[in-house]
């Protein structure tokens, strides 16, 4: 299937698209940038923009060619599939490895990933979300209106971060966070019921999600419906933050 780009929307050099893809008017996608197939990427989007750091290259990559070194190109972006872009959302490449946004996450308006992000898969970015450089959002992430994560931060699977937060540090796995600073007030367990998990196997995880414990011996962790299973072993085995 073709895509489908308004004729005032700019396709800069070093853009790969896939097939089944919407580019909406006054929208900028600049290279390298790679994106996959069946996005909808709406009005005034801006996708592949240097990244806000002082000691690096700010080519005018909707005008001029690439030049295939990525110390003045930047490392680009890298788009998934299915993912919903809205107007005003703002995404930079990469520093020193590719921003990344992976499939089915929902970008609301005025949304903005900033250089060297990786975001994982069937993510929610609300409103005026703002996350620094080098951040982490892991899959089924939710992040609520007008919140600020400061760069490098992790946020965990499955998470939850009430509107107009301040993130500063790591947000556990299937946590509740909220305030400035933000703070964990609790699991959500709406979120891991809805995955298959009952209360008994929900009340076998708190301590370890909440950072108080280790994660079950007993092999629990095989018996969790294979989605969340994966994000447990993975999320447990992270590095750990300073090392």
């Amino acid at each position: 299937m073709s895509n489908r780009i308004h004729p005032t929307a700019i396709i800069g050099a070093g853009v790969e698209l896939g097939d089944d893809n919407v580019v909406g008017p006054y929208s900028v996608i600049v290279g390298p940038t790679t994106i996959g197939n069946s996005n909808w990427i709406g009005p005034h989007v801006v996708i592949g923009c240097p990244g806000e750091d002082r000691a690096f290259a700010h080519p005018a990559a909707w005008d001029d060619e690439l030049t295939g070194d990525p110390e003045q190109d930047g490392f680009g972006v890298r788009i998934g599939d299915h993912n919903r872009i809205r107007e005003y959302v703002s995404v930079h490449q990469g520093t020193w490895r590719a921003t990344t946004l992976g499939d089915g996450s929902y970008y609301l308006r005025g949304s903005h990933v900033a250089h060297d992000c990786v975001i994982e898969d069937s993510v929610t970015l609300s409103s005026n979300v703002v996350l620094g450089g080098h951040v982490e959002v892991w899959t089924h992430a939710n992040i609520g209106m007008g919140t600020v994560i400061h760069q490098k931060v992790r946020i965990g699977p499955g998470a939850m971060v009430g509107m107009g937060s301040a993130v500063r540090r790591e947000v556990g796995a299937f946590t509740i966070c909220v305030g400035n600073p933000a703070r964990v007030t609790g699991l959500n367990t709406v979120g891991l019921s809805r995955r298959g998990l009952g209360e008994s196997a929900i009340a076998a995880l708190e301590p370890w999600l909440k950072g108080k414990g280790e994660l079950p011996g007993d092999g629990l962790a095989d018996q969790l419906p294979e989605d969340v299973s994966t994000l447990v072993k993975a999320w447990d085995a992270r590095p750990q933050v300073g090392s």
